[in-house]
């Protein structure tokens, strides 16, 4: 047991400098002044909540729900296809793959194909349509947000899917279900587990994210981490953005409480009737 203690000291320590330590550091910062002045204060707070960033915020966690929805409707096709194919393993690599490569090159490149010099546009002045905006709009953050947190919405469910017992089909299929009801009766409640991750994954950070925003927005779109970047970056104010941290981050735990209840409620089939 003295063994097992000495090996976790190592990750201890990571967690202590790189996770504990900051969000005191965090939590210092947004409820004090400036440095010398330690005395807590809720002034940043009443900053934090101006309407102008309670917009942005609301915004931020609608064109994160969309990004979310989106990926589920595309996403649970694939997964359920793949768990079914019988080289769905080495198909799933195609999804794996592109994640290998660094988030800001991938979100470059569509940046290549959406401006108007771009593959698309090209193709679309070939066909007689038009040059069209593609890029520097809500639109493009989306598709940037869809296609980078895609396969954490795949994998999931594909994991899932995968994992089903087969015969539990099979005794439906023999009780007289068709497909749909098949489906829907007992494959969609039991890959529910896969669904709840697979949204929280995606919810978590796209609600978060500001380099998509930034870069396929052109800064003419903010999000609510733009916001946060901007106070630590651009105006320097520590204490404003350390309070909007801590926002987003009550918005993410209650977030994960929700989405964490709702999958323990439909846990090992339980939302099948």
């Amino acid at each position: 047991m003295r063994k097992l203690k000495l090996f976790a000291l190592p990750y201890i320590l990571w967690m202590v400098v790189f996770t504990v330590l900051p969000m005191f550091l965090i939590v210092y910062y947004a409820f004090t002044n400036a440095p010398g002045n330690s005395a807590p204060t809720l002034e940043h707070f009443f900053k934090a909540i101006d309407p102008m960033y309670m917009k942005i915020l609301l915004r931020s966690i609608w064109i994160a729900f969309l990004c979310t929805a989106l990926c589920l409707l595309l996403g649970y096709p694939v997964a359920f296809l793949l768990a079914r194919a019988r080289n769905g393993a080495v198909w799933s690599l195609f999804f794996i793959l592109p994640m290998w490569m660094n988030f800001l090159l991938r979100t470059y490149a569509w940046m290549s194909i959406l401006e108007n010099t771009g593959i698309l546009n090209s193709l679309f002045v070939a066909m007689g349509l038009g040059q069209m905006e593609l890029l520097y709009n809500e639109n493009a953050v989306i598709l940037g947000m869809v296609y980078n947190f895609l396969p954490f919405m795949i994998l999931p469910i594909y994991t899932n899917l995968q994992k089903q017992d087969v015969s539990l089909l099979e005794a439906a299929q023999d009780l007289g279900c068709n497909g749909w009801r098949v489906f829907t009766r007992v494959t969609l409640p039991l890959s529910m587990p896969g669904v709840v991750s697979g949204i929280t994954m995606v919810f978590m950070p796209a609600v978060t994210t500001f380099a998509i925003s930034r870069l396929l927005s052109g800064g003419k779109f903010m999000l609510f981490g733009d916001i946060i970047e901007q106070q630590y970056l651009s105006t320097g104010n520590w204490n404003v953005g350390s309070m909007l941290s801590l926002i987003m981050l009550a918005i993410i735990l209650l977030s994960m409480g929700l989405m964490g209840r709702f999958g323990s409620d439909t846990k090992d089939g339980g939302g099948m009737l």
